[in-house]
């Protein structure tokens, strides 16, 4: 059934391909944008949203997370998820991927990444054709990088040759096994288990190089050092066709954070240093880090709340992707139509899908936003499946007024009348 016109009048629309906001009305028909300027007339028969000068964007991309979790998405204005293939059973099917493309129906868009390899085991290549044409709009590790790179060249050949994007996990796991923390002061005071921070960049070297060798395109889901900025900027510099992306913890968070073996800050990647922190907001303020993502992992407080070492990796992350990414724009380290690009255009550009723009013909999935409405995290009423989150009682900025997904508004708050 075709949702009733929708004009949102008066409101700020910031398309992530033009950067600039401009005033000005949009109307939606047929579940698409039917018009953009200044005093469009009302729908005769549908609903008007008056936005009184707020952000308009295209509806948010998280382009990683691990859980289909529709509450906490839309809290965070996000209409789309990239679903990684760490599933239980793995996406390594086509029949599973088309169930997981409708987990979320009708409210969330799933786009699910197919696994590299069966079972995710890093041996056998999955049928990546078959699950292509069920749905999949990319190919991943998971978790895991591909420690055999005989198999990760062929999965770059296999996939690139398929038009699929190949993301890669950034970690070489020899010298990561077993650890919970990168090498540090933090981490030696604490007696943790921990690994050289290089070991991103040793994954990172290889797989660009494997790709240009198979002459593929190659995503990295989370960068989180100097060094791994620095190779993928080299990278593109040199014409490689490579993509990365970061999570709101690595620009705000450094191995500080584990002070006191706070298990809510056991991430995968670990945190690290705060020259890492540093270099990884400068690579996502400058694009050399194009995308910034959830990694949404929802765990429970019995996978939490235990020792350090022993707790679950994750946290809970797409109810605040937004409102931690403007905490960036707030403290002046990125643009606000940087920010935009890495939550919008960057990923559906990446992953060849519908939305991320805000121009007549574009898929009608709206955000409005009020950038500086302040609201404070608490890991105890965030929306969704669990809030195992770093930022509990973080005070923040940027609520979402209004969701709307394929013309059919998902989430109005009492802000957008």
């Amino acid at each position: 059934m075709t949702p009733p016109d929708l004009l949102i009048r008066d409101a700020r629309l910031l398309d992530p391909a033009t950067g600039q906001p401009q005033r000005g009305d949009l109307l939606v028909h047929d579940r698409s944008i039917a018009a953009i300027g200044s005093g469009l007339a009302p729908p005769e028969s549908g609903q008007t949203v008056e936005a009184g000068g707020r952000l308009l964007l295209p509806a948010l991309i998280d382009s990683c997370a691990f859980r289909t979790d529709i509450a906490a998405a839309l809290a965070g204005g996000i209409a789309t998820t990239l679903l990684m293939p760490d599933q239980v059973p793995p996406l390594d099917d086509p029949a599973l991927i088309e169930r997981a493309e409708r987990l979320g129906k009708p409210r969330l868009w799933v786009r699910p990444l197919a696994a590299a390899t069966r079972r995710l085991e890093g041996r056998e290549l999955a049928d990546l054709a078959l699950m292509k044409e069920a749905g999949a709009v990319g190919v991943a590790t998971g978790r895991a990088a591909l420690a055999d790179s005989a198999v990760m060249l062929r999965l770059l050949r296999y996939a690139g040759g398929l038009g699929l994007v190949t993301v890669s996990h950034a970690e070489d796991r020899a010298l990561t096994a077993g650890t919970v923390a990168t090498e540090s002061e933090m981490a030696t005071r604490l007696g943790l288990p921990a690994a050289p921070a290089a070991a991103e960049a040793l994954a990172i070297g290889r797989d660009l190089r494997l790709a240009a060798l198979a002459g593929a395109p190659l995503h990295i889901p989370c960068v989180t050092t100097a060094e791994g900025v620095e190779l993928v900027r080299a990278a593109k510099r040199a014409g490689a066709d490579v993509t990365a992306a970061t999570s709101p913890p690595y620009c705000l968070l450094s191995d500080t954070a584990l002070a006191g073996y706070r298990s809510f800050a056991r991430l995968s990647p670990p945190l690290r240093t705060e020259a890492d922190r540093v270099a990884v907001v400068e690579g996502l303020a400058d694009g050399t880090i194009d995308m910034l993502a959830s990694r949404h992992d929802p765990r429970t407080s019995d996978e939490k709340r235990l020792p350090f070492a022993d707790a679950a990796p994750g946290d809970a992350g797409a109810a605040t992707l937004l409102a931690l990414g403007l905490a960036l724009v707030h403290a002046g380290h990125v643009a606000l139509p940087r920010l935009v690009d890495a939550l919008t255009l960057a990923p559906a550009r990446r992953f060849g899908l519908p939305g991320g723009r805000l121009q007549p013909g574009a898929p009608a999935d709206l955000l409005l936003l009020d950038p500086d409405a302040p609201w404070r995290i608490s890991a105890d009423t965030l929306p969704g499946l669990s809030g195992n989150t770093p930022f509990d009682g973080l005070p923040v900025q940027g609520r979402v007024m209004l969701l709307v997904k394929g013309g059919d508004i998902l989430l109005k708050t009492g802000g957008a009348q």
